[in-house]
């Protein structure tokens, strides 16, 4: 191949979404923005949704003349703040990017290429933490000790990064199938939404609220209506599609660990009820047994107390907040969002 020839356009076309709400975070949402127009491949649209914040949705349509910046049309929360962009989306592929990440060079192409098999429905890609500088670290890459990882420099992971939204060990190190996709950096086909619907608004993050696995129910419930269907579609995980994504300094402590891992278990039962157990835990079980152990061994080994004690108080929590979201009408709220002409 010429080195000169330039790189072919992608299989599909892409609207990016950014969902904000708060103005404390103006300096990471004008950023997150401006990485989505430097790409070398730009998206038909990029959608900010705006979650019920009239002084930012003012602030946002002025900074951004050539974006579209819309009300939250739905429930508040990120949830219904994604379904408001994805019933204005036009492009094949709606893509996510969180309000605090940053897209490096070369993502969106990334993230659109698999979409060249038919088979594929949805790609996501890695989410880098950046630290708080003013954290003591427990090496250079400013990890903190509440999220534990091994060696590795500035992109290593960790096997709590999910804590915070980012990529952790024990998730694939090159292109591979995936059950799901998480919503920091990720995209999915516009017609899986006609088909499945969009997210469940029952569950998602509001604000600070930090429950989540709204991205993990959809992308389960669009697998079990394809092959319902007759039909065997791909979830992908692309490694080469990069963001940063920055981790504030309340999210290192050990108070939000807790509160995290709880939400999580809490999460994980709601999920658990609007798809069936196996496929909600099929990836964790795997991860509680293999990934888990090996990080504490090495944590102990180091000595690193504080490391270890994370690894296990996270455990606790979610196996916790599993339990209590068993319990008989704890997710009794939990319910479907319809799909087009349903």
């Amino acid at each position: 191949m010429n080195l000169f020839e330039p790189a072919p356009e992608p299989p599909v076309t892409a609207t990016v979404v950014v969902c904000v709400y708060t103005e404390k975070r103006w300096a990471d949402i004008v950023a997150a923005v401006e990485s989505v127009a430097a790409q070398d491949v730009l998206p038909v649209e990029t959608i900010v949704v705006v979650d019920h914040n009239e002084a930012l949705l003012e602030r946002a349509r002025a900074a951004f003349p050539r974006v579209q910046v819309v009300p939250n049309a739905h429930r508040q929360g990120l949830s219904g703040a994604r379904n408001t962009a994805v019933e204005l989306a036009t492009g094949d592929v709606v893509v996510f990017l969180d309000d605090d990440a940053t897209a490096r060079p070369g993502w969106l192409r990334a993230l659109l290429a698999p979409y060249a098999d038919p088979d594929v429905i949805g790609v996501g890609g890695v989410a880098h933490p950046r630290w708080p500088v003013a954290r003591a670290a427990v090496d250079d890459s400013g990890r903190p000790a509440t999220l534990p990882g091994a060696p590795g420099g500035r992109d290593a992971t960790g096997e709590l990064d999910w804590v915070v939204g980012c990529t952790y060990t024990g998730q694939p190190t090159e292109r591979a199938e995936v059950r799901n996709l998480m919503g920091c950096n990720m995209s999915l086909r516009r017609e899986v939404f006609k088909r499945v619907g969009g997210f469940a608004e029952d569950i998602g993050r509001i604000g600070k609220n930090p429950l989540g696995c709204e991205e993990t129910e959809l992308c389960i419930r669009a697998r079990q209506a394809y092959r319902a269907d007759g039909r065997e579609v791909k979830i992908l995980f692309e490694p080469r599609a990069e963001v940063d994504h920055r981790v504030s300094e309340d999210r290192v402590d050990w108070s939000y660990l807790r509160r995290r891992s709880w939400a999580e278990g809490l999460s994980k039962a709601a999920v658990s009820k609007l798809v069936g157990q196996g496929d909600a835990l099929s990836t964790e079980s795997r991860y509680v047994a293999t990934v888990l152990p090996r990080a504490l061994i090495r944590e102990v080994k180091a000595k690193r107390p504080a490391s270890a004690a994370a690894v296990v108080l996270c455990l606790g929590f979610t196996t916790a907040g599993y339990v209590r979201g068993k319990l008989p009408g704890a997710t009794s709220h939990v319910a479907l969002p319809a799909a087009d002409g349903a």
